[in-house]
């Protein structure tokens, strides 16, 4: 749940910004972000929130927004799972409402995404493209679905062979034939926060496009992100921690 969580925050500050917008239900005013395309059946974690936020209110109610509870779980999640902390400033408010129009508008980066197109839409976010590769190794735990990497391990070019065959094995080539197997996107700790996503990137056994086209922008970090925990994580991009 820890990834998911992680993935909620980040999929909610991509539109409309840090609001807690992705958990509001759909209205007779607005359709919302649930259904979106890169939400459905792709992003989790909702009702864990929920019920944070239940507890949150019977202590001191009217006080804590959920945008906030969904900021400080993602960072719990990753010190939970062995990952550095950093402080969170809270007073975040909750939007009262949400536009599936925008979650769909292709804010939210593809998995087939190019580096040029990662760049970009970091940037559209007020985000460098070092925070860019700092963000994506958040993708050392969790895991993603057959549907979402198929193509890339039948059709990739930059992905080791073994990497891709066992890979493979849990992901069928024909369409609709085990769309939902899920496989991890770190192969080597899925469930610890560590560097190793780095270090699957550098022999190309990334999981996703999006993942495997930022391999050149890593070697122009220092070594110490692919030898020991990277540094840059406590650094940090400062837009996370506002």
């Amino acid at each position: 749940m820890g990834a998911s969580l992680l993935r909620l925050h980040f999929h909610d500050c991509f539109v409309q910004d840090c609001d807690a917008s992705i958990l509001l239900d759909d209205t007779s005013s607005f359709t919302g972000e649930k259904t979106a395309s890169a939400n459905n059946n792709f992003v989790r974690g909702y009702e864990v929130i929920v019920h944070i936020k239940s507890n949150v209110e019977e202590v001191c109610p009217g006080i804590v927004s959920c945008a906030d509870i969904i900021t400080i779980a993602a960072r719990d999640s990753v010190v939970l799972l062995g990952g550095p902390t950093w402080e969170v400033k809270v007073g975040r408010r909750d939007s009262k409402t949400a536009s599936l129009e925008a979650a769909n508008s292709g804010v939210l980066p593809s998995p087939d995404s190019s580096l040029s197109t990662l760049i970009q839409k970091f940037q559209d976010q007020g985000l460098s493209p070092t925070d860019m590769v700092a963000l994506s190794g958040t993708h050392t735990i969790g895991r993603t679905r057959c549907v979402v990497f198929r193509d890339r391990i039948y059709n990739g070019t930059n992905i080791g062979a073994s990497f891709a065959k066992k890979r493979q094995w849990i992901c069928p080539r024909t369409s609709g034939r085990g769309d939902d197997n899920p496989a991890p996107l770190d192969n080597k700790t899925p469930k610890v926060f560590d560097n190793a996503y780095f270090k699957n990137l550098i022999a190309k056994k990334g999981l996703l496009h999006s993942d495997q086209v930022l391999r050149w922008r890593i070697y122009r970090f220092p070594r110490r992100i692919v030898q020991q925990e990277p540094s840059i994580f406590q650094e940090g991009p400062s837009s996370c921690h506002d």
